[in-house]
């Protein structure tokens, strides 16, 4: 059985008093959820501080992007070592909002992957349709090539390590979001994509996450679908009380 997995993506949101007083509140309501996989993904600038503050609690920290290069003439730019050595243990990669504000590509999300598998930092790609490609019935189609070019020369195991994350554009802060079933289709057509590349057993180790506007109103219907391992939380996880019961909601359908 594998163990859901709700991430809180905070974006460009919290300054490292902020983060650090999220994590002491989170701290108190972290109970009876030993059976999820937690993690929250600060600013850059933060990182460092939530990892200390967070030490000795079932919290990974994750960066929310990387660049695939080592070091060099990249101004702006992150890389996995520094990510590592700041406290992260995950990243996101290939959110929606550095695929269509910053144009990132498919091929530079398979870059990154590679990248942060190498520094062993656990990827979680972020694939989904924007609202005129699902209105167009485009939905497997854009799914297919953002799996086959983000992650052409995986092997398998690597493949176990990652977290797939769907989030369909158009529930991505608009309060829109998918019901559970149009979720649960789009995880079991992507597990099915998985298997063909990776075999069965890896497809289904690799957990497969919904991304759009999950809400602790929403959380335990989409995790009771079986393809659905858990949720990338957007603005809901800016508050430690919501995210907090958004990861409780998570257990009951795993358990």
């Amino acid at each position: 059985m594998k163990t859901p997995f709700v991430a809180a993506n905070w974006k460009m949101h919290k300054t490292v008093e902020e983060a650090v007083s999220y994590v002491g509140t989170l701290r108190g309501r972290l109970k009876n959820t030993a059976g999820v996989e937690v993690v929250l993904a600060p600013p850059f600038t933060a990182i460092q501080a939530l990892a200390v503050a967070s030490a000795g609690m079932p919290i990974g920290v994750a960066g929310q992007d990387l660049y695939w290069e080592s070091q060099g003439t990249f101004t702006g730019e992150i890389s996995a070592a520094m990510l590592k050595e700041a406290g992260a243990s995950h990243v996101i990669i290939g959110h929606s909002e550095r695929r269509h504000i910053f144009r990132e590509t498919n091929d530079e999300v398979n870059k990154k992957v590679r990248a942060a598998i190498a520094a062993d930092l656990r990827p979680i790609v972020c694939v989904g349709e924007t609202e005129d490609e699902r209105d167009a019935d485009r939905t497997v189609d854009v799914l297919d090539l953002q799996i086959a070019a983000g992650f052409r020369g995986r092997d398998s195991i690597q493949v176990t390590r990652l977290v797939v994350a769907y989030e369909p554009v158009w529930a991505i802060g608009t309060g829109r979001t998918a019901t559970p079933k149009q979720a649960q289709a789009a995880h079991a057509h992507i597990r099915s994509r998985l298997t063909e590349t990776f075999g069965s057993k890896n497809a289904q180790l690799c957990r497969i996450i919904y991304g759009g506007s999950v809400k602790p109103s929403n959380a335990a219907a989409l995790s009771a679908e079986p393809d659905v391992d858990g949720a990338l939380v957007g603005g809901a996880g800016l508050e430690p009380e919501s995210f907090a019961e958004i990861v409780a909601k998570s257990v009951p359908a795993r358990v």
